[in-house]
């Protein structure tokens, strides 16, 4: 049997206690995505059909790739097999069997499984309760399907909507909040799962961008994320312009070289993916060799384009899935399952979907909502054990919906990290797969080089060779400007700083972090202090040289500097 969590133990518990002891039928599981919801729930229904309490066993799921999931789990847990119904086939309720559908497919058969819940004690499981809307189709099938189960287990990492309405089951007070008794749910937020070690931590990564728009009437127009375009003249009155020109709208158009075919390499969404290579590469060499990167696209025509750049830059081409993918699920398999180092998806790797060795995410959304934007963060922040002190990194633009978002994210953080027993931080390395000190340059079995994390600080000008600044967008001697010209004009683009632990930090303090994260982890590491390493693996990378500052001015003062 599974050895569970001690929050998975807790919400069993306390779920068959309520049960038990005569509550309503309904109870609701808030945890944190990649926190252990579904083997929770199938050892609930694990104890339920032990004690004889249920006959079957009815799960809801948002995609049909999340219920090869469930099926392996609940045979894992119970040993009892359920099979999976991604369409309109009712055959299977006349098996009585467990089986697992997609939200969609129960639109189709809503009538039978009514009569089976009718009929026998069902318990349903429903995950990612936002998809039944009380307002919407789902959600008024569910309501009326499962009117009769006999226990209803709620599952969700995201259980508000983002356009406000309530979900079957699930009631809003009139500020929006849940309206649930505290007997009936459990609630693990992001903050809890990763001091707990059961998520990693994110940073997020802001992307900015200057763009001159070259308009109709040969005017131009500056948009960036922090100033809307200043149009005059009758453009001023066309308010179809004013959208089609958005920041927001801008970062999502794909921008091409002189040829109108070849991606823009030094275009926004390429600057975009170098940052987000670099951080890759970097996991890969020093941290974990399997480590993999997610684009999640608006579109099919932004995650073709996005397939094409990273084809270029990379010498490989993505793995790519959208609606009009022939075999998008065995493709999405073949990821997980694989080395491949990109998977570019439109709306198939969200909610659910397990992907435990993604690390870097390329966000690019199609919708601007706290509930996608958190899914989406869900896809990186699964945990490989005890051992794995990895980060996870999120890339987006530089649009304030997001900032806000994100500082939520990290706002749920608690205020101090918990210290327990650790072990020593290695890398693993990708050419023999011998474990090596992280502090080591190569390794001692093949010698293979790992390399140095942080990048670049300076870059030089073209026309008089001098040394500027990573982020300058014109030379300080000679005045040249370092800003790409393109027919979507995008005269300049780079990340503008990153948001870690809820705090703002500049590129300058983000870079230095990165450089000085080695020296300071091999310091530690040095030290044989199993407390202290642990504790280094909370303190994000970008964080270090304020840690440092703040330690600085008491060790000078008692001679240790």
């Amino acid at each position: 049997m599974i050895k569970l969590r001690a929050w998975q133990s807790e919400a069993c518990n306390k779920c068959l206690s309520y049960w038990a002891e005569g509550g309503e039928k309904r109870f609701l599981i808030n945890a944190a995505p990649a926190a252990g919801k579904t083997i929770t729930a199938c050892t609930i229904a694990q104890k339920l059909l032990e004690h004889g309490e249920i006959d079957r066993v009815i799960v809801l799921a948002p995609q049909s790739v999340v219920t090869d999931d469930w099926a392996k789990d609940f045979k894992m847990i119970t040993g009892r097999s359920m099979e999976r119904i991604t369409g309109n086939d009712p055959s299977y309720l006349a098996l009585e069997t467990n089986f697992c559908s997609t939200w969609q497919a129960l639109s189709g058969m809503a009538d039978l499984v009514q009569a089976v819940c009718q009929n026998e004690r069902v318990l349903v499981i429903c995950d990612e309760i936002h998809h039944a809307a009380l307002e919407a189709a789902w959600g008024n099938t569910a309501s009326s399907a499962f009117a009769d189960a006999k226990y209803a287990l709620i599952l969700t990492g995201t259980p508000m909507r983002s356009d406000g309405t309530g979900c079957a089951w699930l009631e809003l007070d009139n500020r929006g909040a849940l309206k649930i008794d505290e007997a009936a749910c459990i609630t693990l937020t992001y903050g809890d799962a990763v001091d707990n070690g059961y998520c990693r931590a994110i940073t997020f990564h802001r992307h900015e961008g200057e763009f001159s728009v070259l308009l109709d009437d040969e005017s131009t127009a500056v948009v960036t994320s922090k100033c809307r375009a200043n149009l005059n003249g009758p453009l001023a009155d066309i308010p179809a312009l004013h959208r089609a020109i958005e920041f927001s709208k801008l970062v999502m158009t794909p921008q091409f070289e002189k040829d109108g075919i070849t991606p823009m390499a030094s275009g926004y969404q390429g600057t975009m993916f170098d940052y987000a290579q670099q951080k890759l590469d970097e996991l890969v060499q020093n941290e974990m060799p399997t480590a993999g990167g997610l684009v999640i696209a608006p579109d099919i025509e932004m995650a073709e384009y996005m397939a094409d750049l990273i084809e270029n830059k990379e010498g490989e081409r993505p793995i790519l899935v959208h609606s009009r993918v022939q075999n998008a699920k065995s493709k999405i398999r073949a990821f997980r399952n694989g080395r491949s180092r990109w998977l570019v998806s439109v709306a198939m790797v969200s909610e659910g979907v397990d992907i435990p060795r993604l690390r870097v995410l390329i966000y690019l959304p199609n919708a601007l909502t706290e509930l996608f934007f958190r899914q989406a963060m869900g896809r990186v922040v699964r945990n490989c054990g005890p051992q794995d002190l990895t980060r996870a990194y999120v890339v987006m633009p530089a649009l304030e919906k997001l900032d806000k978002f994100a500082r939520r994210v990290e706002d749920e953080m608690p205020a101090a990290f918990k210290v327990g027993p650790g072990v020593p931080k290695q890398r693993i390395c990708p050419s023999c797969g011998s474990k090596q000190s992280f502090s080591a340059s190569a390794c001692t079995e093949c010698g293979h080089k790992f390399i140095k994390q942080g990048g670049p600080r300076n870059k030089a000008c073209t026309s008089c060779g001098a040394l500027n600044p990573i982020n300058a967008s014109t030379c300080n001697n000679c005045g040249e400007s370092f800003s790409p010209k393109f027919t979507l004009t995008l005269k300049e683009a780079m990340r503008s700083g990153a948001i870690v632990r809820g705090l703002d930090l500049d590129e300058e303090t983000v870079r230095e972090g990165e450089e000085l994260a080695p020296e300071i982890k091999t310091l530690v590491l040095n030290s044989g202090d199993a407390k202290v390493i642990e504790m280094l693996g909370k303190i994000p990378e970008e964080m270090m040289p304020r840690v440092a500052a703040v330690l600085a001015p008491i060790f000078k003062k008692r001679g240790h500097l």
